[in-house]
Formats: structure tokens, C-alpha cells, sequence
């Protein structure tokens, strides 16, 4: 994976204060705290506009947290490629039939930290069900699952209960989607810009 901004400590440190200073403005509290895992699954739920993105960053950003996240590689275009990179960006693409569970298993079995940020709805659709890739790639590889959420009725954001995967997809995701049933998205009804 490419060099991000995460591995650098002049910006670490002034993207943690000037994201803490944009929580603040903006209204948006930050609350749990992040486990002493070096690597695992991070669901971010629930997605339903454009503007998760922004408090997402600013909450990653403020937690210090050396996150990644898929994103459809037709936005690595210039000028945006090496700034999505550095962002911690990792480009899918989604028309060639590429194990991405598979690609995404071997990357979080190397020795370096790394927390990997999905969205389980997989699309920006309104969805009835999440896609279960998370997971599977936390269960391949042996790491945790941490639940991250953005609570627009609260304007919290921040970190969740933690879930060792143990092979018992029903039952798990029984207790995620329980977790996630008090969370409140932008749109509750679903996807909108």
C-alpha cells in the first residue's frame, strides 16, 4: 500500500487538531474509544449521504486512527489519484470479477497496523439488507470487527462494541444490527446526496 498521511507525524498531528476543531465547530461529539488492536474490520454505519464522508475523515482523523476504505477505482483519476492514496484510499474496481475478500484478507494478515473502513451496505442505494464481505474478511483473516457510527440525532460519532468474529454469521449480525437500530443516519430512510 501506498505511503498515507497516517505515517507521517508533522500532519498527523495537525489533521488530530484541525479535526478535533471541526468536531467542535460543527457540533459533532466524539465518543468511545478505540481498542489496542494493531489490525481489523471497521464497519461505518449508517452511510446514507455524501456528507459522511467529511465527518467520517474529520472522526478518523481525530481518533488517530490509521484507517483505509474501498473506494471505486474511477475516482483515482488526476487530480484526486495521489491525494485519495495519501488519504488511506485503496482503489476497487468493481466491473472485473476480483476477489475482494480475498485481496483484503492478505493485506490485513501483514505484519503492519492497518484498519480497514467499509460501509456494509456496499452501495449508496436504500438497502433492505448489509452485505456480509466485512464479515467474511474479518473472519478469514482472524481480526476483530469495531462498530464506528455516525449518530446525526445525537451528532455523535465514534466507536462501538467489538466483535470477535466466531464463524456464527446469523447470531452476530443479530447483535450488529442491534447495536446500529439506535443509530440515527442523515437519512434515515435511506441514500440521499
Amino acid at each position: 500500500m501506498a505511503r498515507t498521511v497516517f505515517e507521517s507525524p508533522f500532519f498527523g498531528v495537525l489533521l488530530c487538531g484541525l479535526s478535533k476543531f471541526y468536531l467542535k465547530l460543527s457540533g459533532w461529539r466524539r465518543v468511545g474509544r478505540m481498542p489496542e488492536v494493531p489490525r481489523c474490520v471497521m464497519i461505518a454505519a449508517p452511510h446514507t449521504s455524501n456528507w459522511d464522508a467529511p465527518i467520517a475523515l474529520a472522526m478518523v482523523f481525530a481518533f488517530r486512527l490509521k484507517a483505509h476504505w474501498l473506494v471505486k477505482h474511477t475516482a483515482f483519476r488526476w487530480p484526486f489519484r495521489g491525494l485519495l492514496k495519501w488519504l488511506g484510499a485503496i482503489p476497487i474496481d468493481r466491473t472485473r470479477s476480483t476477489d475482494v475478500v480475498t485481496q483484503m484478507v492478505e493485506e490485513l494478515k501483514k505484519p503492519a497496523e492497518l484498519i480497514l473502513l467499509l460501509a456494509p451496505e456496499g452501495t449508496r442505494k436504500k438497502v433492505t439488507h448489509w452485505k456480509t464481505g466485512f464479515y467474511h474478511i474479518a473472519s478469514k483473516a482472524g481480526v476483530p470487527l469495531v462498530l464506528a457510527f455516525l449518530d446525526y440525532a445525537r451528532k455523535e460519532g465514534g466507536i462501538g462494541p467489538v466483535f470477535q468474529p466466531t464463524g456464527n454469521l446469523e447470531s452476530q449480525m443479530a447483535e450488529i444490527l442491534k447495536f446500529y437500530s439506535t443509530v440515527t443516519g442523515k437519512h434515515p430512510n435511506g441514500w440521499e446526496s
